[in-house]
């Protein structure tokens, strides 16, 4: 068992922080208020009074926008690591299938940019 004994002080501290979100867990439940005020019903945003109806829908091109972004954010994850290593300085590089790869994966999203475009889903009116 002497090759369990490094990790000893990982065990103590999982236990002692297990034993603290129980216990502050059940004081914040015995010892809280449990007055129900018209001010704690009220919806709070960011600091400011809510304005108008909070189960109002919202445009579809708000979602796609913000998928949008998601995409070309991952996409952007994988040409940082892909151009560093497209030809180090040894001269060694991935070669011409990892270039074919990459030009594929971004004639896909610029293909469905151009999409999204034409389609009209990147104007943004009031």
């Amino acid at each position: 068992m002497d090759y369990l004994a490094p990790y000893l002080p990982v065990l103590v501290l999982l236990i002692i922080a297990g034993v603290m979100c129980v216990a502050i867990g059940l004081l914040a439940t015995v010892l809280g208020p449990r007055r129900i005020t018209a001010i704690k019903e009220t919806a709070f945003e960011c600091g400011s009074p809510s304005t108008g109806d909070p189960h109002a829908r919202h445009s579809v091109k708000f979602y796609l926008v913000a998928l949008l972004f998601i995409v070309f954010d991952i996409e952007s994850v994988f040409i940082y690591p892909w151009g560093a290593l497209l030809r180090d300085f040894n001269g060694e590089g991935l070669g011409w299938f990892a270039y074919l790869e990459m030009l594929s994966f971004m004639v896909t999203l610029a293909i469905g940019l151009v999409y999204v475009w034409r389609k009209g889903a990147l104007e943004w009116s009031t």
